[in-house]
């Protein structure tokens, strides 16, 4: 299968992608942060920088096409306050919902 982890530094989104990688899924995993891409590849994970607070559902269409599945695995994490809660835990899951329904997903 071809899944797509969004979120893909976080500690659920990098067990995950070894244990799909190691049952011989191709996994690609949206991160923000480019210093965050050997710790992904590492996983067995293609990283995929995409800052979902930035991008608008189009942006990842093409990233999408021809997964099988699509994972929401980000967060804004603890400490951080309403505004960002938002615009991650709703609006980026939102926004890779929209993405994944134009791709086929």
């Amino acid at each position: 299968m071809n899944i797509v982890i969004a979120g893909g530094h976080g500690q659920i989104a990098l067990r995950l992608a070894r244990l799909l990688s190691a049952r011989g899924d191709a996994v690609l995993s949206l991160i923000r942060n480019p210093e965050q891409v050997e710790d992904v590849r590492d996983t067995g994970a293609g990283p995929v920088i995409a800052d979902l607070e930035a991008l608008a559902p189009g942006d990842l269409v093409d990233q999408l096409t021809g997964a099988h599945a699509v994972v929401f695995a980000a967060g804004a994490g603890p400490g951080s306050g309403a505004a960002r809660k938002d615009s991650v835990d709703r609006g980026a899951s939102a926004l890779l919902a929209e993405a994944a329904e134009r791709a086929g997903v």
